[in-house]
């Protein structure tokens, strides 16, 4: 037996000593599913947040906490007679060897073919998962709503695109922000003259992210890392604004507005 299987042997081991019935934690044994999926979410985006910091310690950490929560779920499912860890690290092994037709079944393929080949895989896989009522081809299926909304988005547009539910060009997606911001504008007039219309600013304002994300889409710009930078770029400059503000004896809250954006524009200057 390998390290790593020595190593990922005895984290199995673990898990089924938290989960004992007489010997477990207490914590652990209470947990379900549904109580531990947000902890497995959390995780995920912590990895993804050492890998933007690139530290090494902090991504083999991450990592491993990660791999834990795929660890607990499998016990849950062990435990319910459902499949056990070796039954996930079979599958996704199966899954990867089918996608990769290029590689483990001498099947040539240019590289501008990988991701159609890859997507049809996927299609058939979707296809092979169940019977359809009445015949329905389920191209919205499997994109999950747990995603954060900009990715989801962004995934259900590409998927509506592969049956030719897109705009043409980037111009036309762009023209339809602008027809978004106007409903919005319209819903917000309407506001002082009916109950429901909080709703409707809201329902329009989805609509409007929605087609942005579609316009980054069409334009090669991934929405979430775009609003992640745009995020982080947002902290620097707030904490220049801060410092600067410090550095003037200025209070935050009783700054005016064009305190503000002097402040803010001279933030742009120092802080990328």
């Amino acid at each position: 037996m390998t390290e790593a299987e020595q190593a990922l042997a005895a984290l199995i081991a673990l898990m089924a000593r938290l989960r004992d019935p007489q010997r477990g934690c207490p914590w652990d044994r209470a947990q379900t599913f549904a109580t531990i999926a947000p902890y497995t979410i959390e995780e995920a985006y912590e990895v993804a947040d050492a890998v933007e910091h690139g530290d090494a310690g902090q991504l083999r950490d991450e990592l491993g906490d990660l791999l834990f929560q795929v660890v607990f779920h499998a016990r849950m499912a062990e435990e319910r007679g459902w499949f056990d860890f070796a039954a996930v690290a079979r599958a996704i092994h199966d899954k990867l060897v089918r996608r990769h037709p290029h590689v483990f079944a001498g099947v040539a393929l240019a590289p501008e073919d990988l991701v159609r080949v890859w997507e049809e895989q996927k299609a058939q896989e979707r296809a092979a998962a169940g019977p359809v009522p009445h015949g329905a081809v389920r191209v919205l299926a499997g994109v999950p709503r747990a995603l954060p909304a900009l990715t989801r988005a962004a995934k259900l547009g590409r998927r509506a695109a592969r049956v030719g539910f897109d705009w043409p060009e980037a111009a036309e997606v762009r023209a339809k922000v602008l027809e978004e911001l106007h409903e919005v504008d319209a819903a917000q007039a309407d506001a002082g003259n009916s109950a429901a219309a909080p709703g409707a600013v809201a329902e329009e304002l989805g609509d409007l992210l929605f087609a942005v994300v579609n316009w980054s889409r069409h334009l090669g710009v991934d929405a979430e890392e775009a609003l992640r930078a745009a995020n982080g770029k947002f902290e620097r400059r707030f904490a220049r604004m801060e410092a600067l503000a410090a550095e003037r004896a200025l209070a935050l809250e009783k700054l005016s507005a064009a305190e503000w954006d002097a402040l803010w524009c001279e933030a742009k200057l120092n802080a990328s």
